[in-house]
């Protein structure tokens, strides 16, 4: 047991360094080709903070333990909103833009709308990889175009500091390096982090999907935390929301279009985690609507109401190892009561602006 923790532990820490070290050497490349800060920033910055996701994901997949997969996915996403957010918030106030509100949660919902659907047959095949994996194509081409119209010099040199080292003069030759160090420590990372949440999940008798949603999601989830948080800290706090929408809608299209990909196809999705976990992760994704658009503002309120709710969701994980007949009791008040609150809650929200505007 003790060999498999130490094995997690090096996963994560590969994985996080692999990352970084990605998205330093690719950045370095598309500077060097012309690429602007603000399109690297928007699109390989991205990417690398769901880097470990990917590929802790297509691991899982094309060593058949599917359920780590998508769970990894999954509690990666409640995770991103709930945990991160939320101690973000305790940390600082966060800014919320209205073109958040407006466009990239809205895709965020629709992206997660569209995984729901997919899976609804239990698999994810290969062409619903292929739409999926499409999809954020087009999501990237939409930024890229949106990004040529900014014109705040504020959002623009966000950008530019998040690429900074990467803005230096660097020989194409280290970059290439640097990518290829950082795709070494991303694939090492998530065999040494798969091998040993199997082992653990064996010992005892965890289901994959307990662990995907939890260890691996909360480890795979540290790149967008730490990012999240010392943005907050520095008082760039409409960075630390933007960078969860967009690891969000990453994490669904980039990460499972890609697994699905990579495994042909063969990626089955488990009764419970259609049954209870992405319906939730959909009301997550759900509750950033009313949350955000309130003043525009995560309050550090909003932030204690975010790590209950993952508390809640937490326990109810816990409650299905040892308490099963408490985990349906939680799992019924969640999906019965609470998300109907939730979806009558935000649709009045929204009826109440819309005869505002008129």
């Amino acid at each position: 047991m003790l060999q498999d923790v130490l094995m997690i532990a090096a996963g994560f820490v590969a994985l996080v360094i692999g990352a970084d070290w990605l998205v330093k050497g690719a950045s370095r490349l598309a500077l060097s080709v012309g690429i602007t800060p603000l399109i690297v920033g928007l699109t390989v910055v991205a990417f690398g903070t769901s880097a470990p996701e990917l590929a802790v994901s297509v691991t899982s997949a094309l060593g058949g333990e599917a359920d780590l997969a998508v769970g990894n996915v999954v509690g990666s996403n409640i995770a991103n909103v709930l945990l991160i957010l939320g101690v973000s918030a305790l940390v600082a106030p966060l800014v919320v833009h209205q073109q958040l509100v407006r466009i990239d949660v809205p895709i965020m919902l629709g992206a997660s709308v569209l995984f729901y659907v997919l899976a609804l047959d239990g698999n994810l095949n290969l062409w619903d990889g292929a739409l999926m994996a499409s999809c954020i194509v087009g999501y990237v081409i939409f930024l890229v175009v949106e990004s040529r119209r900014e014109k705040d010099p504020l959002v623009l040199a966000e950008y530019d500091e998040l690429n900074e080292d990467a803005a230096k003069p660097h020989s194409s030759l280290s970059s290439v390096f640097w990518v290829l160090i950082g795709m070494v420590g991303l694939v090492g990372g998530s065999q040494l982090l798969v091998t040993g949440a199997v082992s653990i999940a064996t010992a005892l008798g965890v289901s994959e999907l307990i662990i995907g949603l939890t260890v691996l999601a909360i480890g795979t989830s540290l790149p967008e935390l730490a990012t999240s948080v010392v943005a907050a800290s520095r008082g760039e706090r409409d960075i630390a929301v933007g960078n969860i929408v967009g690891s969000n809608i990453f994490n669904i299209l980039s990460v499972l279009g890609f697994t699905s990909v990579a495994a042909m196809g063969n990626v089955p999705v488990s009764a419970d985690a259609l049954r209870v976990d992405i319906p939730i992760m959909l009301a997550v994704t759900l509750l950033c609507l009313p949350m955000f658009r309130s003043g525009y503002e995560i309050t550090r309120a909003k932030g204690m109401v975010f790590l209950a709710a993952y508390a809640w969701y937490l326990i109810y994980l816990v409650c299905t190892v040892k308490f099963t007949v408490a985990a349906e009791w939680m799992a019924y008040i969640s999906l019965s009561v609470l998300m109907p609150a939730l979806v009558i809650g935000t649709l009045a929200l929204f009826i109440r602006d819309l005869r505002r505007e008129a």
